[in-house]
């Protein structure tokens, strides 16, 4: 409202006195806006008063809100800014100072571009550039880590789309994820694309956006799996909300759940692709529960599979057997003890990808589904076969066409012609999964490991402990590093083809030593192991060179070959040793 005010009294005709006064208005305001930036980013969820739907959505919004404020300020003052003293007393006008400073920006940028004719004059103090042209596009040349609050970390190599530009050569950029901030130009060199490449990217902006699940998945473990298989505390966090065990089978009590089913993935159809000057890494669905405002699950990742003389044909794999990665498993299931009646499932197909002229990476996404669970009775949806028509722009909005094209001038398509998603829903025998946490989505692959997981937990912490109370440490190396594994499918599937060493054990105790043994024997090594690179989502050379250690390392073992001993191979280097390998902290780990 004081910016609103400010700008329509400067539209009034007023003397210098009151241009004066607007200036220093606006300079105040300024400071002002700069002073809420820099609170709105140390804001978290923790510290609302009261729950807050769609958090996340709602703050990045309240940002961009404050970025257009800055910038109409930023134009104002230059509009009222008092006119500059030369040497000799005359003072500059705008339009020479306009005209000094597109001088200087031509004259930095000649050696990257060559003029044109037909080329906008350029204000250093203050540019909104649109980004529909080559030289709006900004290639990183040197590393630059940012040093305060309100820096853009960028890295070499990285293209960046410069948003405006301020004369003390900070420009505000925004990366590939969607974060933004300030860089020095220096840093920065122009990218020339193609008129090609310019049509590529303006395509592909169209029918694809920044990934939302992606982003969660980056900015910690609070959306992955490791974070959801851990048990709950109770409100009074002196006990277990979802971890009890049965005093007549000594195993873990099943818990019923609202929801408890299990889908498969079985293809997408029409999906649009990227443009020919970007190369895709990788096409995936991202699934979790969702109710329309929040995500409530963890966020689980399948890789898609097509043909290359039909890229907009997606498959998956309905059946994972043997050592085939478990990241390509169609066969999911889900649990999720919400009540939400928006509760439903939503799926984001996207693609990994490189930019072959810029070197580039990213995560897009080509368009996301939603299924709801339970109708308007609260009766959940039958199990049968679903084609959900897959929507353009983020989950939280509802009325943007994937493709506008399809529909474009009132063409009428048939429904084969539109962009879906296929899955099936079945019944979850309810004694497979039912000791799992309340809320968790998988592989169904996984589901025995799991269940040993929880088993052990179970053990451990009901059973082993002096008292409910003790939060010492406990010694127990899977129970330490399990949860880092299921974050990497690959050290997962490295246990589950070791799995046939125990699944016929009918003995609980000698199940669960078998297991523990199993896993200190096949997958502890490899997860310190020094020749072992980290995982790196989508780069296919990390991915070959870690099922070439992982397949080594089974194969030097009894699992893969049991007439195998150890007197034929050395141990794998190892990494720097730390106590967190073993130790398991009750306090850190539970939620």
């Amino acid at each position: 409202m004081q910016v609103d005010s400010l700008i329509n009294a400067t539209r009034q005709p007023s003397g210098s006195e009151r241009t004066e006064e607007a200036f220093q208005r606006c300079i105040l305001l300024q400071n002002s806006v700069e002073e809420t930036t820099r609170k709105l980013k140390t804001l978290t969820k923790a510290a609302e008063p009261a729950p807050v739907g769609n958090y996340d959505q709602r703050k990045m919004e309240e940002e961009r809100r404050l970025i257009r404020i800055r910038e109409q300020l930023l134009a104002l003052a230059l509009e009222l800014s008092p006119p500059q003293k030369q040497e000799g007393g005359s003072s500059s006008t705008k339009e020479d100072e306009e005209e000094e400073d597109s001088e200087e920006i031509e004259t930095s940028d000649e050696d990257i571009i060559e003029d044109n004719d037909d080329e906008e004059d350029v204000d250093a103090k203050f540019t909104e550039r649109i980004p529909d042209s080559g030289t709006d596009t900004f290639m990183v040349i040197s590393t630059f880590k940012g040093e305060q609050e309100g820096d853009l970390t960028i890295q070499t190599g990285e293209v960046l789309m410069i948003l405006s530009k301020n004369k003390d050569g900070w420009w505000l950029a925004q990366d590939s994820k969607g974060n933004k901030g300030l860089v020095p130009k220096t840093y920065l060199k122009v990218t020339i694309l193609s008129e090609n490449e310019n049509e590529e990217l303006d395509d592909s902006k169209r029918k694809s956006w920044p990934s939302t699940l992606s982003k969660l998945l980056d900015e910690g473990i609070s959306y992955r799996g490791s974070h959801f298989i851990q048990p709950e505390l109770s409100q009074s966090k002196l006990s277990f909300k979802d971890l009890f065990l049965d005093p007549d089978t000594g195993k873990v009590r099943q818990r019923a759940v609202r929801t408890s089913l299990t889908l498969t993935l079985w293809s997408c159809k029409s999906i649009p692709t990227p443009g020919v000057g970007v190369q895709v890494l990788s096409r995936h669905i991202r699934l979790c529960a969702f109710d329309g405002a929040k995500v409530l699950s963890n966020i689980h990742t399948v890789r898609a599979t097509c043909n290359s003389n039909n890229v907009k044909t997606w498959s998956f794999s309905p059946r994972m057997i043997g050592i085939l990665p478990s990241l390509l498993d169609g066969n999911c299931f889900l649990r999720c003890s919400s009540d939400s009646p928006e509760l439903g499932i939503l799926f984001e197909l996207g693609v990994a990808y490189i930019r072959n002229s810029t070197g580039e990476r990213g995560d897009l996404s080509c368009g996301w589904a939603f299924l709801k669970l339970f109708d308007a009775n609260g009766a959940p949806v039958p199990y049968k076969t679903y084609e959900l028509l897959v929507r353009g722009g983020t989950p939280y909005e509802n009325d943007v066409e994937l493709d506008p094209s399809i529909t474009r001038g009132g063409i009428n398509q048939s429904a084969c012609s539109f962009p879906v998603h296929q899955v099936v829903f079945t019944n979850l025998p309810p004694c497979s999964v039912s000791v799992l946490p309340d809320t968790l989505v998988g592989s169904l692959s996984t589901i025995p490991l799991l269940v040993l997981h929880r088993q052990l937990l179970a053990d451990v912490l009901l059973m082993d402990r002096a008292t409910m109370q003790n939060a010492d440490l406990i010694c127990s190396p899977l129970l330490a590093t399990f949860p880092e594994i299921v974050d990497q499918s690959d050290l997962l599937d490295a246990l589950r083809v070791s799995h046939h060493c125990f699944q016929e054990i009918r003995d609980t105790d000698l199940l669960m030593k078998r297991f523990v043994s199993v896993y200190m024997e096949n997958v502890y090594p490899l997860l310190y192991s020094a020749d072992l690179p980290l995982p790196c989502w989508a780069d296919e050379t990390v991915e070959n060179q870690r099922a070439r250690v992982i397949f080594t390392s089974l194969k030097n073992t009894r699992t893969l070959n049991p007439s195998h001993t150890n007197s034929g191979h050395s141990p794998p280097c190892q990494k720097a040793f730390d106590i967190s390998q073993i130790t398991y902290d009750l306090l850190s780990m539970a939620q």
